[in-house]
């Protein structure tokens, strides 16, 4: 009797795990990227104050994303130690945490990553105009502000090493600061 009793509640657990499970949205792994909303981006260009930075918004489906991503980390430790600071954005949807997962895996980024609050189309356009009002989602897209935190320069597509480096010259200065807005596409 009691091991049919055991046997029961065994398989009652089971059930109920398995319920909720198949039933449940994925959810954000202790090793996931923070997920920011409009206001987590702000506290994040405010936590960066008195230092040059580069925000880079990518995806796992964004080929050009892809491409630009791995020499985007080059950059980070190159220009780091002069004062340049690196921070991803991921795009990704839900759905896609499994790529945004390996993603990261494979290219073991210098720089720390988080990933924009997944909405609805129609909210997407409110965190695009909080971060540039002309931004309409175009990825990668690449927003570079200068030491005292003031949006000087951006970019909507992949760009070359040599326009990445020319901009980052002229974001750091001849003495790690800002030396004006540099010129961007």
């Amino acid at each position: 009797m009691q091991i049919r009793i055991g046997v029961a509640a065994l398989l009652l657990g089971a059930v109920a795990v398995g319920a909720s499970v198949a039933g449940a949205p994925q959810t954000q792994a202790p090793h996931d990227p923070q997920i920011i909303d409009v206001q987590g981006y702000q506290k994040l260009v405010r936590q960066y104050h008195g230092k040059p930075l580069l925000i880079n918004f990518w995806a796992t489906w964004c080929e050009p994303c892809r491409d630009e991503y791995p020499m985007l980390n080059e950059l980070a430790k190159e220009y780091a130690p002069k004062g340049l600071r690196v921070v991803g954005v991921d795009s990704d949807q839900d759905g896609d945490l499994i790529l945004m997962r390996r993603f990261i895996a494979r290219y073991k980024p210098v720089f720390p990553n988080y990933r924009r609050k997944p909405v609805k189309p129609e909210e997407e356009a409110e965190f695009n105009q909080a971060v540039l009002p002309e931004w309409r989602g175009q990825l990668p897209a690449t927003f570079l502000y200068d030491k005292d935190g003031q949006l000087v320069g951006h970019y909507f597509g992949a760009q070359s090493r040599e326009t990445y480096e020319a901009t980052i010259r002229k974001l750091l200065g001849p003495e790690g600061g800002s030396a004006g807005p540099p010129q961007t596409k």
